[in-house]
Order: C-alpha cells, then sequence, then structure tokens
C-alpha cells in the first residue's frame, strides 16, 4: 500500500496516471443520458440482426458476451471509485481530526484566560476592600488630626487627600479588567461560532 497523501498533494487531472482519468471518465459516461440512448440504440440494433437474417443464436450469444464484459468492467470501476472516495473520505477525516484537536487546545487555551481574568478580577476586588480600608484609615487619621488641632489649638494643616488618588487607581484597574473581560468575551463567541 502507499502512504497516504494529505489534501494539499492530490494528484491534478494532469499527473494522474492515463487509466485512472480514463476510468473516471468511462464512469461519469455510463451514467450520463448520452449512454442511455446508446445503449438503447445498440439493444435495439442487435434485435434488429435477426430480421436481416443473422440466426436469434448468434445474436444472444454476441449480445450476452458484451453486456457480460461490460458489466465486469464497470463493476471493476464503481470498485475502483469506492476505493478512491475511501481514500478521500480517510483523507478528510484526518483533517477534520487535526481541527478537532486545534479547536479544543484553543478551548484550553480560552479556560486558561478566563481564569487569569477571574485572578485579575479577585486581586482587583481585594485592591478595592484595600482601598476601603486605607481611605476608614484616612478618615480616622484625618479626625484625630483635627481633634489633637482643637486640643490644642494649633491650626491643622490640610492634609492630601489620598482618597482620591486612591479611587483614581481602584478606577483604572477596574476599566483594565472591564477591557480584558469584553476581548475574552468575543473571543469566547468566536470560538463558540467555530
Amino acid at each position: 500500500m502507499s502512504p497516504k497523501k494529505s489534501l494539499t498533494n492530490t494528484p491534478t487531472p494532469r499527473n494522474r496516471p492515463r487509466l485512472e482519468r480514463w476510468t473516471e471518465n468511462a464512469i461519469q459516461w455510463v451514467g450520463s443520458k448520452k449512454s442511455v440512448a446508446v445503449h438503447t440504440i445498440f439493444f435495439i440494433s442487435m434485435f434488429l440482426l435477426i430480421f436481416i437474417g443473422v440466426r436469434p443464436e448468434t445474436v444472444l450469444l454476441v449480445l450476452t458476451t458484451i453486456v457480460s464484459l461490460e458489466a465486469i468492467y464497470l463493476a471493476i470501476f464503481i470498485q475502483m471509485t469506492v476505493n478512491k472516495n475511501t481514500y478521500d473520505i480517510e483523507e478528510i477525516q484526518e483533517d477534520v481530526e487535526g481541527i478537532q484537536e486545534d479547536v479544543e487546545e484553543i478551548q484550553k487555551d480560552v479556560d486558561e484566560i478566563q481564569e487569569d481574568v477571574d485572578e485579575i478580577q479577585e486581586d482587583v476586588e481585594e485592591i478595592a476592600e484595600d482601598v476601603e480600608e486605607i481611605e476608614k484609615d484616612v478618615d480616622e487619621i484625618q479626625k484625630d488630626v483635627e481633634e489633637i488641632s482643637e486640643d490644642t489649638d494649633i491650626p491643622a494643616e490640610p492634609t492630601p487627600a489620598p482618597k482620591s488618588q486612591l479611587k483614581k487607581l481602584s478606577a483604572s484597574t477596574e476599566d483594565r479588567l472591564s477591557d480584558i473581560e469584553q476581548k475574552l468575551d468575543a473571543l469566547i463567541e468566536i470560538m463558540n461560532k467555530k
């Protein structure tokens, strides 16, 4: 048995063996309307030979022999076509299996990306909690500073508001996470369509 060829190396009509091209042409012709017409005319002509004076036994012998040979060759041609189609189906099946493996790998990658996004979401939530705690601490410190300044009658200098900076940081992180989630959703949609 010869090694299997990929679909990209499938022979073109010109570089296939002459017998194979002739066989395919014969099979296509036998399945055509022209073939029905030729066979009908041939069979009628064979039986008309009896009226011309040819013995019926001779006509039937020749006709039977021709029909038998034609049936043998048609059976061989049909088997050749079945073999070729089986080979093509096997090649296509291998290609489909390869594509399926690629899809499975992509699905694994998508799952990993989803896990990463989930981890990032958890990190963002933890950062948001930390920011809230820091804001509370800053508020408490601000209150303590105000109380101390009231007790000592020293004017308190306004401290910069780290709250606003933390909120900006938190908002920026959430925006990035939102972008990642949108890209992941688009990737999952593309995978589901395939």
